[in-house]
């Protein structure tokens, strides 16, 4: 809603009016809980402005800091406050494992942000599984923010997510539908290319199991019993539609061993930041 986003997104930014077609149909139908960025281009704006309009249906906001902060980390969230027009942020996270690094030494403005009821969680946006065991060690991580799908999936991260809860981390997979390439055509795109054999894996278990795509990737982060929270994007209120079919898949033993039985060997070609 703040930019133009997705490998598959054919369509642009979504407009503001389509943008709060989406916010009403999603509230009315039970998400409470939206994901932005001080980088999604004026996703806050987009939001808050529906906020504004609609002071009745007003969403939890997870929202990223930006990957350089400064020591006005206070003002930037009083900001997003204001742009977002909510009175207390639900998850504040850092972007990326090397921003939560290099401001490790501001988790004291960070602790006296909730103290102050400005913030209510601290997460992390991590990729890799060394990543989320490093920042298991700070217990004032709340949340972690993680890539979870069928390509990523517990055949990768069961454990490590698992050994993450009983540490008492909430644990939201992103990149469920992996921006949207599990659709896209295998064709001289590199990446499609590169991970053909898997995709077409995925292809024959969504024929062979007659649940489509988009169903069995969203069912299959949801049936996690180690995620509290799935998110996903869309780009028109016919997808948010269609995904909510989803919530009504519950997966076979068979169908999730078929997708947890896929290993990609290069891990690389799961990080859309490393997609060329």
């Amino acid at each position: 809603m703040g930019l133009n986003y997705g490998v598959n997104n054919s369509s642009g930014q979504v407009s503001l009016k389509d943008s709060f077609k989406i916010l009403n149909y999603a509230f009315e139908n039970g998400i409470t809980t939206l994901d932005s960025a001080e980088a999604y281009g004026n996703a806050h704006e987009v939001i808050g402005k529906f906020h504004q309009e609609n002071p009745n249906r007003k969403f939890k906001i997870i929202t990223k800091l930006p990957k350089d902060i400064n020591k006005q980390i206070s003002k930037k969230v009083d900001t997003y406050l204001i742009d977002l027009n909510i009175d207390q942020i639900e998850v504040l996270m850092f972007h990326s494992y090397e921003s939560y690094t290099n401001n490790i030494e501001r988790f004291d403005l960070l602790k006296q942000l909730k103290i102050n009821n400005k913030i209510k969680s601290i997460g992390v946006s991590v990729y890799t599984n060394d990543e989320i065991e490093k920042v298991l060690i700070n217990d004032d991580v709340d949340v972690i923010q993680v890539p979870f799908n069928l390509l990523d999936n517990a055949n990768l991260r069961e454990s490590i997510l698992i050994k993450a809860k009983s540490k008492g981390k909430k644990i939201h997979s992103r990149s469920a539908l992996l921006q949207g390439l599990f659709f896209k055509k295998i064709d001289n795109n590199n990446t499609v290319q590169s991970l053909k054999n898997e995709l077409i894996k995925i292809s024959d278990i969504s024929k062979n199991s007659n649940i489509p795509i988009s169903d069995l990737a969203i069912s299959y982060c949801l049936n996690q019993k180690y995620i509290d929270k799935t998110l996903i994007g869309v780009d028109s209120l016919s997808q948010l539609k269609e995904n909510f079919k989803s919530l009504n898949n519950i997966l076979n033993t068979e169908v999730t061993n078929e997708i947890n039985s896929i290993k990609v060997k290069n891990y690389n070609l799961l990080n859309p930041s490393l997609w060329k």
